[in-house]
């Protein structure tokens, strides 16, 4: 087998607005794949499986200084929506990107297989 990545995919009535963020913000390298619909190049990536009475899949954005991470993306627009909690596997606050769309960012605690 051949698996050679993961797509993810973000929905977003603004998904102009996220693309520019992602790109002009975050600064993520990205190709046009044409009618400036862009794909992002995304920083190294791990996975894991947890146990669920449902099935669910979600995205989070893994960080090496939480608070100053979260004060940089304030600093250039970026919303936050909930300050840094202490989490079991580290500390995290959930950013909202245009139309609604919240990603978690987090500072791991545990083992990472980066």
């Amino acid at each position: 087998m051949a698996i050679t990545g993961v797509h993810a995919l973000l929905y977003s009535p603004q998904a102009d607005q996220v693309r520019a963020l992602l790109r002009d913000v975050l600064g993520w390298p990205h190709v046009d794949a044409g009618d400036g619909w862009l794909i992002f190049k995304l920083p190294p990536a791990e996975m894991g499986v947890h146990p669920s009475d449902h099935a669910q899949h979600e995205i989070s954005l893994m960080c090496d200084d939480i608070a100053g991470t979260l004060d940089d993306l304030r600093s250039r627009g970026v919303e936050v929506v909930s300050e840094i909690q202490q989490m079991g596997f580290g500390q995290g606050a959930t950013i909202q990107l245009p139309g609604g769309v919240d990603i978690l960012v987090y500072e791991p605690r545990h083992p990472t297989a980066l």
